[in-house]
């Protein structure tokens, strides 16, 4: 599959091929399938009931948005408190072609294709028809996770009633497609076939091999990306702009404290100022890659040490145990984590958060849970590294490609939900930051595009002053 285009017809769904064997033979657990099935109006009520403070039009104008370039996102977050017990659900990132499908137990067992289904039917599907284009071929790009871009590609072509081509657009690898005066085009055997639709599962640096937009349907778009969905700095600066201009309304996307832009030189100085504790990010990285936890001075100087292809870097505060964490103006906040198991071990874990957007507005999609290594250490010393206990991520970078770490895989379902401690308010706070995230970074977009719709690139160079990935981007 990765060395050729592969075209699929109708009527080649096969679950098997798309769903974790654990997930296919899952039960969802009562508490997930309840929270799945109350839709938006009555999660606006229960959570503006919950949040005296925040105005129930705001949140229900929310839920209702519309996006117009990131539609399909997955958020990372975590449950977490302060010394006080004052819970919260913290926003790390969102991410534009996210993992989740095949990790999802169904909702309803008579639809096999699950969150593929109501993904496409609700989100893209009805974005495709906008595009004024002629009725020519429709695509998946990828470069990692082929259960999943299978799926995609296999539930397109039924909901359809057209062939899907499956395209491989790796880094570095062999190129299938080009573009031509906007217009996304494939390499098949009777030459190049235009695209009206593509839906990209392209994650590692995107825009290198595809321009910020297009006049095919590509979703999510790149510009969707270097807004926000695979640019960590100017996230977090739309993250910022979202809870200024939504702060009357008592609206607040919750992140740890953030620090962008930061260049080599100045790391050790933010990590000193948030205690001795930090997470140093590379901006435009993802699958867990570019990620280091900052705990003692020999982290620091080891990260100090590396070769990294960007100047610019993201610092943010820690979240740790109750005796380390990072300190910052708005207290200290340490990771609830899973429930102690038999040898009472405690396990970080974080919640992954898949929505859609399309015209009836934001709706869940799938949900599931990764757990840290090693068990949360009560006292650093004792820890052989932080990032055995801190780090959640399941891609494996392999030589040939990507592999997963099943074993720390968290399902929805009635094994693994109780290990959590989540109910179902946990779920609509969760909910709710996925969205306002996803409207902050959509907002974002919106602010790079001139009235013509164009890329202001001199404007995005400001605010991502970074030269490495400005040699990146596509013209």
């Amino acid at each position: 599959m990765r060395d050729a285009i592969i075209t699929i017809e109708p009527g080649n769904f096969e679950p098997a091929r798309h769903f974790y064997p654990r997930a296919q033979n899952a039960m969802l657990h009562p508490t997930v399938r309840a929270f799945f099935r109350l839709g938006n109006e009555r999660i606006a009520k229960r959570y503006s009931h919950l949040h005296p403070e925040v105005s129930p039009d705001a949140v229900k104008r929310a839920l209702s948005y519309i996006p117009q370039h990131f539609r399909w996102a997955g958020a990372d977050l975590l449950h977490v408190t302060t010394a006080r017990g004052q819970r919260r659900v913290v926003l790390l990132e969102t991410n534009s072609s996210p993992s989740g499908q095949k990790s999802m137990p169904l909702l309803d067992d008579a639809r096999e294709a699950g969150g593929y289904e109501r993904l496409l039917l609700d989100s893209f599907i009805p974005a495709s028809r906008k595009r004024g284009l002629p009725e020519n071929a429709l695509a998946v790009l990828y470069d990692k996770n082929e259960m999943e871009v299978s799926g995609y590609a296999a539930c397109l072509a039924d909901l359809t009633g057209e062939p899907v081509h499956i395209v491989p657009c790796f880094d570095g690898g062999p190129v299938f497609h080009r573009m031509n005066d906007g217009v996304l085009e494939i390499e098949l055997e009777g030459g190049f076939q235009p695209i009206r639709a593509a839906l990209r599962y392209v994650t590692q640096r995107p825009w290198n091999r595809l321009p910020a937009l297009s006049r095919t349907l590509i979703y999510n778009p790149i510009l969707a990306c270097l807004a926000g969905g695979r640019n960590k700095a100017l996230a977090a600066r739309a993250y910022e702009l979202f809870n200024g201009e939504n702060s009357r309304d008592g609206v607040h996307i919750h992140t740890p404290r953030t620090y962008w832009d930061v260049s080599r030189d100045e790391i050790p100085l933010w990590i000193s100022h948030l205690g001795g504790f930090g997470v140093i990010k590379v901006p435009y990285s993802n699958a867990g890659q570019g990620v280091y936890t900052i705990t003692r001075d020999s982290e620091l100087e080891e990260f100090m040490a590396t070769v990294q292809g960007y100047d610019r870097f993201i610092v943010q505060a820690l979240i740790g145990n109750s005796s380390w964490s990072s300190e910052t103006h708005g207290g200290r906040f340490f990771h609830v984590g899973t429930v102690p198991d038999k040898r009472g071990d405690i396990h970080v874990a974080d919640l992954r958060f898949m929505v859609g957007g399309g015209p009836g507005g934001f709706f869940p999609v799938a949900v599931y849970a990764r757990r840290a290594r090693l068990p949360l250490a009560e006292e650093i010393e004792s820890a052989p590294d932080s990032w055995s206990m801190l780090g959640t991520n399941l891609s494996i970078k392999q030589k040939d490609g990507w592999d997963s770490d099943t074993d720390r895989l968290l399902l929805m379902d009635t094994r693994d939900f109780g290990r959590l401690g989540l109910g179902l308010d946990d779920f609509i706070e969760a909910y709710l930051q996925t969205t306002f995230s996803v409207i902050a970074i959509d907002r974002m977009a919106e602010r790079l595009l001139t009235k013509k719709g164009k890329f202001r690139r001199r404007l995005f160079a400001s605010m991502a002053p970074d030269p490495a990935l400005q040699k990146e981007i596509l013209g």
